[in-house]
């Protein structure tokens, strides 16, 4: 009995590195699972047993991969659950990453005949809010596979053209999706907000991936002050977690400095409006920098000074 549920636990486990990435070698898994490449063999023999289509390619780039089925596998989904399943995930998808997690895993088993379907009930969902960012679901499909399988991808961007990027993670923010990647042409790494991209496409090129920066760090950080003309840090006095709750995700970066006391990072086009909206915090604060703000802080104390009228 031990010996059939370790298997088992190893198979599910096969199945899950295979839905992670496009191909993988025989000694990868084995590696991977601590067995040998023959125990590899007859797992993938088990899951094929089970309806899983996994093709086995021989040579140079050749391996192991999860490819699209002709029947959903036994014990999983049928037709109806699967389409209500994908449309129900692409609706969330501006909720968060998970759902784009799970979509993804979908995807790989999701029999080409139920594509169509599910591409066009999900163009029959909206938000009667409007919270949502308008994006193609194909467009997000195409950039998450491309994260997922590590090939590089392209597409055409607002005032810059075409740009040639490593696809790294998607990240949720808001009603927004940004695609955080190493660009190729500039060398450096970068963060698309993907409502703005067009012409996406995946490419045929693998990458071995880069040491990266934290990507829900980086994007927030590009989101929240990189893209300004004025970057801005401030002091707060109160805790990390209070301002947190106070200043969306999308708007500055909070860092805790201690128990009482936070580091604010925020950008904007107008130094004013960066001082406003830390006043209306209601705590004490300190900029840090630039030097120019602390020279605004002075102008605008005076005039509110002068507003209040004389005391008495």
């Amino acid at each position: 009995m031990e010996d059939e549920r370790g298997t088992t636990e190893r198979v599910l486990t096969l199945l899950g590195l295979l839905q992670q990435r496009q191909v993988w070698t025989g000694p990868e898994l084995a590696d991977r699972l601590g067995v040998t490449p023959r125990t590899i063999r007859r797992d993938v023999e088990r899951l094929r047993a089970l309806g899983y289509p996994v093709r086995a390619g021989n040579g140079v780039g050749g391996g192991y991969q999860l490819g699209p089925g002709q029947d959903m596998p036994p014990l999983l989904l049928d037709d109806e659950e699967a389409i209500a399943t994908a449309v129900s995930l692409l609706a969330g998808a501006g909720d968060g990453d998970a759902a784009l997690r799970a979509l993804t895993k979908l995807d790989r088993v999701l029999p080409i005949r139920l594509r169509h379907e599910v591409r066009a009930l999900s163009g029959s969902v909206v938000a009667f809010d409007g919270s949502r960012a308008s994006i193609d679901p194909d467009v997000l499909m195409t950039l998450a596979r491309a994260c997922r399988d590590e090939v590089e991808a392209g597409f055409d961007y607002p005032s810059s053209g075409r740009r040639r990027v490593e696809p790294y993670r998607l990240v949720a923010s808001g009603k927004r999706w940004y695609l955080f990647a190493y660009d190729l042409d500039r060398e450096d790494w970068r963060t698309f907000r993907v409502d703005r991209m067009s012409g996406v496409s995946a490419r045929a090129w693998r990458f071995r991936p880069r040491p990266a920066p934290d990507a829900a760090a980086y994007v927030q950080e590009s989101v929240a002050s990189r893209v300004y003309q004025y970057q801005a840090r401030f002091l707060v006095h109160a805790p990390a977690e209070v301002v947190r709750a106070q200043i969306p995700a999308s708007a500055a970066v909070v860092r805790p400095k201690g128990d009482a006391r936070c580091e604010v990072l925020s950008g904007a086009g107008d130094l004013d409006f960066l001082l406003m909206h830390v006043v209306v915090l209601g705590h004490a604060f300190e900029v840090i920098e630039p030097a120019e703000l602390r020279e605004r802080c002075r102008v605008l104390g005076e005039r509110l000074l002068g507003a209040a009228g004389p005391v008495s």
